[in-house]
C-alpha cells in the first residue's frame, strides 16, 4: 500500500514526499506499506480545510449527518474481514480480536446514527407562563482526534462519530504504528459521501503532526487516547487556551480483586483474559491480581498452568491467543519491568521473556511473566503501567485491605471483583476508584453505549460514547417570549 494524507477531500502526499514504512510486528521484515511523513504544514492545511467545511456541515440537520454514518456502516460491514486482516497484520492483534475491533467500530457508528433521531436538547419550564425555555446543543468547530495503535479502528470511531454527528469537523491523526488502518477508515468515510474537509487525515509522528493539532488556535477540542505523559502535556496546553477543551484517556494500572468465596475456574479464566488479551497491551489490562490469602496458592497454580497453555504466534492463525508486542521499544520496556520485579523481590512463578526460536524470531513475541509479591508502596512494578504480559499476584487478608491496595496507585480505569456475595460486590463498587467496573468478569469488554473513561491519571472521565457529546458541543439556553409584554423571572421589574 502507498498511503496518503486526506485533506480537503483529496488524497495527497506530504511536502517533499517524505515517507515511512509500516511493518508487521509478527514478521518485522514484511513491509505492509509506506505513508507520508507529514509535518506542521500538513497539519495546518488540514485544520484550515476542516474550518472551511464546518459552516456547511453544521447547517445540516442531525438526521442528515447521521445518514452519512449509516452509509459508512454499510461499507465497513461489507469489508469487515478485509479490515480485520489489516488490523491483525499492522497492530499484531489476533484475528479474533481484530474482527472484534472492527465490529466495535460498527457498533459505535450505529449507536451514533441512532442517536441522530434522539432528543438533542430539552424543553424546560419557565417561571413565566408566557415563556418557553430550551436547552440546545451547538457544535464547537474543529476537533483534533489523536488515537493509539492498539484499537486502530474502534477508538477513532468512538471519537470521530460523536464529533461529526453533532456538526463538528475533524482532523484525524492515527498512530504511526497503524497508519494503514487509519487510511482505510477514512477511505470508508469518503466512499460514504462525506463532504470534502469534514474529515481530514494527517499521517506522521506525534511531535511533528500531533502536537501542532493540539496547539493550533483554530482547534476547539482535542480528543486523545494514549500515554499519561503525552496526555498530561495536552491537558496543560489546552488549559492555557481559554477556548480549548480536551478529553484524554491515559492508561491504567488495573486490578482484579479475587475474594475468598470466588469461583476459582471463573476467576482464573477472567484473569487470563484480563492480563493477556492483546498481549497485555490494553489500557484496561489487569496487571494486578489481588487475591485472598486463603485462595492464592490454588489460584496461582491454576493460573500459571493455564498461562503455560497460551498459544503465542502469528495473529492470522485462528488458534493463536497472543500475538506480538507492537515494536522493539515495547519489548525493551516489558523486559525492563520483568527484571525490575526480580530486583524488587518478586517470587517469580512464570519467567516470561522474548521468544526467539523458530517462527517467533521473526517478530516481537513475548511470553507471560507472572510473579507473587506482597503489596509495597516502594515497589515500582506494583504502581507503574507496563503495557505487556506482566502480572503480579498480591495477597490480602481483609476486604478493607484489598480496597486499600486497589486504590494505592495513581491510575483508576478498569476494575473487576470476583465474588459470590452481592454485599461484597456492592462494597467494592462504592469504595474502589475506577471508571469501568465488572463483577465476575474480566476487565475488558465495555459496550459502546456505556461510558468509557477513568479517574486520576487515567483520564478526564468522558473520552467516548454519549458523555463525549457534552464535550464537543456547547449547551446553550434559549428562552422565547409569547406575550406582547416583557415579564421577568425572580420578580424583577420590567418597568422602564
Amino acid at each position: 500500500m502507498r498511503g496518503k494524507n486526506y485533506i480537503g477531500g483529496k488524497w495527497v502526499d506530504a511536502q517533499g514526499e517524505r515517507r515511512y514504512e509500516s511493518r508487521n510486528p509478527a514478521r518485522t521484515a514484511e513491509v505492509l506499506g509506506t505513508v507520508p511523513m507529514s509535518s506542521k504544514g500538513e497539519a495546518e492545511q488540514a485544520v484550515a480545510s476542516a474550518k472551511a467545511a464546518f459552516p456547511a456541515w453544521r447547517a445540516l440537520s442531525h438526521i442528515k449527518r447521521g445518514e452519512f454514518l449509516e452509509r459508512f456502516v454499510d461499507l465497513v460491514k461489507a469489508e469487515t474481514d478485509e479490515i480485520a486482516r489489516l488490523v491483525a497484520q499492522e497492530a499484531g492483534k489476533t484475528l479474533n480480536e481484530a474482527r472484534a475491533d472492527v465490529i466495535e467500530g460498527i457498533h459505535m457508528a450505529q449507536y451514533m446514527f441512532g442517536y441522530a433521531r434522539m432528543p438533542q436538547g430539552q424543553a424546560l419550564p419557565s417561571e413565566i407562563a408566557q415563556k418557553d425555555a430550551y436547552m440546545l446543543r451547538k457544535p464547537k468547530g474543529v476537533v483534533s482526534v489523536i488515537t493509539p495503535w492498539n484499537f486502530p479502528f474502534a477508538i477513532p470511531i468512538w471519537l470521530i462519530t460523536p464529533s461529526l454527528l453533532q456538526g463538528n469537523s475533524c482532523v484525524f491523526k492515527p498512530s504511526e504504528e497503524t497508519p494503514l488502518v487509519g487510511e482505510k477508515l477514512v477511505d470508508c468515510f469518503e466512499r460514504a459521501g462525506l463532504p470534502p474537509g469534514v474529515l481530514n487525515l494527517v499521517q506522521g509522528m506525534g511531535e511533528e503532526v500531533g502536537w501542532p493539532l493540539v496547539v493550533h488556535p483554530d482547534v476547539e477540542v482535542v480528543l486523545f487516547t494514549g500515554s499519561y505523559e503525552v496526555g498530561a502535556r495536552i491537558k496543560e496546553a489546552c488549559a492555557k487556551d481559554y477556548r480549548k477543551m480536551c478529553a484524554c484517556e491515559m492508561g491504567g494500572k488495573n486490578a482484579m480483586i479475587i475474594c475468598e468465596d470466588a469461583d476459582l475456574d471463573l476467576a482464573v479464566r477472567a484473569a487470563i483474559l484480563s492480563a493477556f488479551k492483546t498481549t497485555g497491551q490494553r489500557c484496561t489490562s489487569a496487571s494486578r491480581l489481588i487475591i485472598h490469602e486463603s485462595r492464592i496458592d490454588e489460584f496461582a497454580k491454576a493460573f500459571v498452568a493455564m498461562a503455560k497453555r497460551i498459544i503465542i504466534g502469528d495473529p492470522l492463525d485462528e488458534q493463536v491467543f497472543m500475538g506480538p508486542l507492537i515494536n522493539e521499544a515495547a519489548v525493551k520496556k516489558v523486559g525492563f519491568y520483568n527484571q525490575l520485579a526480580r530486583n524488587e523481590g518478586a517470587d517469580v512463578l512464570l519467567g516470561g521473556g522474548r521468544l526467539e526460536e523458530g517462527e517467533h524470531r521473526r517478530g516481537y513475541f513475548f511470553s507471560p511473566f507472572i510473579y507473587r509479591m506482597a503489596h509495597r508502596r516502594d515497589a515500582r512494578v506494583l504502581h507503574e503501567e507496563v503495557f505487556g504480559p506482566h502480572v503480579a499476584l498480591i495477597p490480602f487478608r481483609s476486604l478493607d485491605e484489598a480496597i486499600a491496595v486497589h486504590n494505592d496507585v495513581e491510575y483508576g480505569l478498569a476494575f473487576s471483583v470476583i465474588t459470590e456475595d452481592y454485599r461484597t460486590a456492592r462494597a467494592v463498587q462504592g469504595a474502589c476508584e475506577f471508571g469501568i467496573g465488572y463483577w465476575n468478569l474480566p476487565t475488558i469488554g465495555a459496550e459502546v453505549h456505556l461510558p468509557f473513561g477513568g479517574v486520576k491519571k487515567s483520564g478526564t472521565g468522558m473520552p467516548a460514547s454519549w458523555p463525549l457529546l457534552d464535550l464537543v458541543t456547547h449547551k446553550v439556553a434559549w428562552t422565547v417570549n409569547h406575550d406582547r409584554e416583557i415579564k421577568m423571572a425572580q420578580g424583577m421589574s420590567a418597568e422602564v
